[in-house]
């Protein structure tokens, strides 16, 4: 594993965080009592728009429920459990952080969830999984810890079926260097962002095609602006997972995006045939 990486699984190493959510989830009632996948809406949704950018991804690569679906970077496994319950899809999770994999286990059976959605510990650049397994594969937020872009996406296309679709919704440079720390990194060591027309370029020569690529920089201007004003975060919020810091960490993200230095690209492509 390379140091890299090794950096990046520090950044989300989260000890002790199944136990923190056993915690906080108290709130709900007993252990025995199941949870409706949308319940934990507002910790479980690692990314900028949390749930309504997951559903908007998601109807744009057009999942059904005869799909198996692979979430890259599953966090603690809200996208996922979202897919299964709003389509009726099978879906895998797979995540470098083993704390993040446990939670994401613990959480889905407290919705019930553990026969249609499961999650794996591995890398992105060595997906665990057969050539051609999936018909579909969502990246929210994970490509900016990624350095070796080109493997991760050819990584992306050897597990998908020819036509599969490939649905990312991440943050890309803009203009000027971002101010650190952010959310998934502390320092630029951890950070690997490149602009959006370099994204979808090495995703098509990965072996995509280009379905939809769509700006979402003003909707996520929006919603940090919203953020802000809508008062403090609910108990049930991201510094349970990440730490009481990391109220600090999404500030600078909402700065590094009305500054213009960052922005959000929002895409879908589709497999296409090896010849």
């Amino acid at each position: 594993m390379t140091d890299q990486t090794n950096r990046v699984r520090d950044h989300y190493r989260a000890t002790g965080l199944t136990e923190r959510l056993k915690t906080a989830l108290a709130v709900f009632g007993p252990e025995e009592h199941l949870l409706k996948p949308e319940q934990l809406a507002t910790l479980d949704q690692f990314h900028t728009r949390g749930l309504a950018a997951t559903a908007e991804l998601a109807d744009l690569a057009v999942i059904t429920a005869d799909m198996s679906v692979l979430d890259i970077g599953s966090g603690v496994g809200g996208p996922a459990r979202f897919l299964e319950a709003t389509y009726g899809c099978k879906v895998t999770g797979i995540d470098l952080s083993e704390p993040f994999v446990d939670a994401s286990r613990y959480l889905t059976k407290r919705t019930g969830q553990d026969g249609r959605v499961s999650f794996e510990a591995g890398s992105a650049l060595a997906l665990p999984f057969e050539d051609g397994r999936f018909e579909a594969a969502l990246l929210q937020h994970v490509a900016m810890n990624i350095a070796d872009r080109p493997l991760l996406y050819r990584e992306i296309r050897r597990v998908l079926k020819p036509g599969g679709k490939f649905a990312t919704f991440d943050v890309v440079l803009s203009g000027g260097d971002p101010h650190y720390p952010v959310p998934w990194a502390k320092t630029p060591g951890e950070s690997f962002l490149i602009t959006a027309a370099e994204t979808c370029e090495a995703i098509e020569a990965a072996g995509f095609s280009t379905l939809v690529r769509r700006d979402d920089t003003a909707a996520a201007k929006a919603w940090f602006a919203e953020f802000r004003a809508s008062g403090p975060p609910p108990s049930l919020n991201l510094g349970v997972v990440m730490g009481q810091g990391f109220a600090d960490l999404a500030t600078n993200l909402g700065r590094n995006l009305m500054e213009g230095r960052l922005g959000i690209l929002t895409a879908v492509f589709e497999a296409v045939p090896v010849s």
